[in-house]
């Protein structure tokens, strides 16, 4: 079953269901206002949401051509962001970068971070900075959306826990995370607004693609309309969401609506860019820059600028964009 939020002038948008290519949609109204209503109270609201795409997919019901554009974020605003470091290819990539800790590379345990959640970025919305020289950076990150969770549970608690699975860009600002780390509080200037694709997906929806607690596909990044990254999701994922939800949880309740990310996606590898078509490629700008310091002995590859675009999609064996993608581009506010 897959899902997404159409603008209605409301804060919160509305909830509706896709067929299961994505092409159409039908409003989930009757059913829940909002995803987070479905969310609140999910084992009676999914049936009914599965019950509805199955209608869609049957043309039992016409449905509308869904448009990517008219979305906000599945939750345009979510009681709780929690970013993890899910592959350690990528921690041990941007350690050496100027404000960070080398002690911070854990393999035991991951490491966590709280966003912030209450305007969280349509797929379309403009990567919006009122600095242009902040070291602009796009992190691409898969994420999954939780039901409720109780404090200290079990991994297998913490699997079941999953609803919804998508991707985000978590943007960062790259000249400020040094103050942040430095300040003693973790990330905050550092970490504006992230954005999320346009739709989300029940994990048996997704067939073998999940498994694992892990999304096996690759997670393909054009920046100016340039192959910049396809690292696969599922590979090198040293924690998974189930980890990750587990660590969440040692000290608090989560609620129905909680969105945890897994890190920005990395593979081990030797490229530097540009890389081939079969290529694999970055995640994020940051990684790509510390590998040409220690090829080239100085960093090659600038960060965003205003007018750059970047593009980020999980794409499917057949070359389907899995959730929609991500298509922004970078404004002065």
């Amino acid at each position: 079953m897959k899902l997404a939020t159409l603008r209605n002038g409301r804060p919160d948008g509305q909830l509706i269901v896709l067929s299961a290519d994505s092409s159409r949609y039908v409003a989930a109204g009757r059913i829940a206002p909002t995803l987070q209503a479905a969310l609140d109270d999910w084992n009676a609201h999914a049936p009914a949401l599965a019950a509805l795409a199955a209608q869609l997919d049957a043309r039992a019901i016409a449905g509308q051509v869904f448009d990517p554009a008219q979305v906000l974020a599945p939750l345009p605003r979510a009681y709780q962001w929690i970013d993890g470091s899910g592959y350690l290819s990528h921690l041990e990539r941007v350690r050496t970068l100027k404000g960070s800790k080398d002690e911070e590379l854990q393999s035991s345990r991951p490491l966590l971070y709280q966003g912030g959640s209450d305007s969280l970025s349509a797929p379309t919305d403009a990567i919006r900075v009122t600095d242009p020289d902040l070291a602009i950076d796009f992190e691409a990150e898969v994420a999954v959306i939780t039901g409720p969770v109780r404090m200290g549970a079990t991994y297998a608690q913490a699997a079941a826990a999953i609803r919804l699975v998508t991707v985000c860009n978590d943007v960062s600002l790259r000249r400020l995370v040094v103050d942040d780390l430095q300040n003693g509080f973790g990330f905050f200037h550092a970490k504006p607004s992230t954005s999320f694709a346009p739709i989300v997906a029940t994990p048996d929806s997704l067939g073998t693609a999940w498994r694992d607690n892990r999304l096996h596909l690759p997670i393909r990044i054009e920046v100016n309309g340039t192959l910049f990254g396809q690292p696969n999701a599922g590979t090198d994922m040293h924690f998974d969401f189930a980890d990750l939800i587990v660590e969440a949880a040692r000290t608090r309740d989560l609620a129905a609506g909680t969105i945890i990310g897994g890190g920005t996606v990395s593979n081990r590898h030797d490229e530097t860019l540009p890389i081939k078509r079969d290529g694999i490629g970055f995640a994020c700008i940051a990684e790509a820059r510390t590998v040409e310091k220690l090829k080239y002995g100085r960093a090659r590859t600038p960060f965003l600028k205003p007018g750059d675009t970047v593009r980020i999609g999980a794409m499917s064996a057949d070359g389907v964009s899995t959730f929609g993608d991500i298509n922004q581009r970078v404004a002065l506010a």
